[in-house]
């Protein structure tokens, strides 16, 4: 053989492996699809769909191709979820422990690293449409934490029905925005968030990802989508094109709107090639609604309580029903298609386990609370590494989860009910009582001593790491 031949031959062997290898270092694309007050017994992967008013066939497949968490958590109001997700820490550290219910300064600090900024120090295009709940004035938008581009509301939807209230013309407080923005730039302020266009958002939200991933795509930059929708927060208001299509009301309508935008994203995934290189998680930010909402002017049935399933509470509690919602992560020829696992992991799990199948690098200067756990989601172990959390119900500590043991030091059935705090904790086996109503301290008071280890070190944490205050402005630097 010639030298020209040998050359041509060895160069049709090397390059193809030098392809396989350059291929198998590529970072994954990771999409978030993070639904708002969404409970868990909602998808048919959970037990619901049909039994709620419509099949979910979209979800329940993609349930069957990936890895199916049934004790995934999160923090019990919208904030709060959001920063743990987006920080890798507990709310309380960064000072969104609640809901903001004033005007004033709230949101994440410039000085916490968020997962888009991680993932964007590592070449990521980052892009987020929908509700973002962390920050409403200068400095705390998307597009000033990370993301290259936001579409959507900077606060609830709850908002939505403000113009339509007799009285709030006359209080002189700000309207709600539909805003756009891009890195570096001021929010442009798109349209009014009210009514009329409550039910046309997130067909909004859902064409514009599309189009994000496309672009991203085309530009050979490997991508962070985070859709936050702002189904099924409170109006549940379907899209036209949905409207009545269940049969069964509102709700069903909604669920089905949900499970098809969905298909949507999955089916654009697929067209673009990059199904096998994408990580694409499936969850919500805490437990359903609870009840009706008197004094306005819609529907009844525009109130539907959601479903937790098995599990007691709503959003606002310390009960399973608020923290466990549904969870899927799919990652094709990486994660088992199929899994199930019942083991523990929360929110702000994701930001350690994404910068490590990203490449990204965790802050070494402060506290992160979640636990890096990739090894648990390729299956190549079957713990989680979380054994349990501390419940906050906003700034308070409303209980402890451990294994498979809930203790309760305060309880309240809803948002809108009486708090009553313990003096001894209540102690509930999540085993034999999902609904956290038979307390059985007694004979069980190893329990408490077994799971409060866990407090102890947190509060300990919280005294030498003292947390941000609510509302302090930027710049923002920790004491020494």
């Amino acid at each position: 053989m010639s030298n020209k031949n040998l050359f041509f031959a060895l160069f049709m062997v090397l390059v193809p492996l030098a392809t396989i290898h350059a291929q198998s270092k590529k970072q994954p694309n990771v999409v978030i699809v993070f639904m708002d007050n969404f409970g868990w017994g909602e998808p048919g992967f959970n037990g619901g769909g049909i039994i709620r008013g419509a099949a979910t066939p979209q979800m329940d497949k993609l349930a069957s191709e990936g890895l199916k968490l049934t004790n995934f958590n999160v923090e019990v109001q919208c904030t709060p979820s959001r920063s743990a997700l987006m920080t890798g820490r507990y709310a309380i550290r960064s000072g969104n422990g609640t809901v903001p219910m004033g005007e004033g300064v709230y949101g994440l600090m410039q000085w916490e690293v968020t997962m888009a900024e991680m993932l964007a120090d590592q070449g990521y295009a980052t892009g987020m449409f929908g509700k973002w709940h962390l920050g409403r004035t200068k400095g705390r938008y998307p597009t000033d934490q990370g993301f290259d581009e936001w579409y959507g509301v900077p606060n609830s939807t709850d908002e939505s029905v403000y113009a339509s209230m007799p009285g709030f013309k006359e209080s002189k407080l700000p309207e709600t925005y539909v805003m756009e923005s891009t890195k570096g730039n001021v929010p442009t302020k798109i349209r009014p968030y009210r009514l009329d266009y409550r039910p046309l958002i997130d067909r909004d939200l859902t064409d514009k990802a599309k189009d994000f991933m496309s672009r991203s795509v085309q530009s050979k930059k490997p991508f962070f989508l985070y859709l936050p929708y702002t189904a099924t927060h409170f109006p549940t208001m379907p899209h036209p094109d949905f409207d009545g299509k269940s049969g069964n009301g509102p709700w069903a309508d909604l669920l089905m709107q949900i499970d098809s935008y969905l298909g949507e994203l999955q089916q654009k995934i697929d067209e673009l090639g990059v199904a096998d290189n994408t990580i694409f998680i499936f969850t919500a930010d805490n437990g359903p609604e609870a009840g009706s909402y008197g004094g306005t002017n819609l529907t009844v049935e525009t109130t539907v309580q959601g479903s937790a399933g098995p599990w007691r509470g709503t959003l606002f509690t310390g009960f399973e029903g608020a923290l466990r919602v549904p969870f899927v992560v799919k990652w094709p020829n990486k994660i088992k298609a199929g899994s199930v696992s019942d083991e523990i992991v929360h929110a702000m799990d994701l930001f350690p386990t994404i910068a490590k199948l990203a490449g990204g690098k965790v802050p070494e200067d402060r506290i992160i609370d979640g636990i890096e756990m990739s090894d648990f989601f390729l299956g190549k172990q079957q713990q989680s590494g979380r054994d349990g959390f501390v419940v906050y119900m906003g700034n308070d500590i409303f209980g402890v989860k451990w294994r498979n043991w809930k203790l309760h030091f305060a309880e309240q059935e809803g948002w809108n009910t009486v708090k009553n705090n313990y003096t001894m904790p209540k102690v509930y086996n999540l085993y034999n009582d999902p609904q956290e109503r038979n307390n059985v301290l007694f004979p069980h008071t190893w329990v408490p001593k077994a799971a409060l280890k866990q407090l102890t070190k947190h509060v300990v944490s919280l005294k030498q790491n003292p947390p941000i205050k609510a509302g302090q402005l930027d710049p923002y630097k920790p004491k020494e």
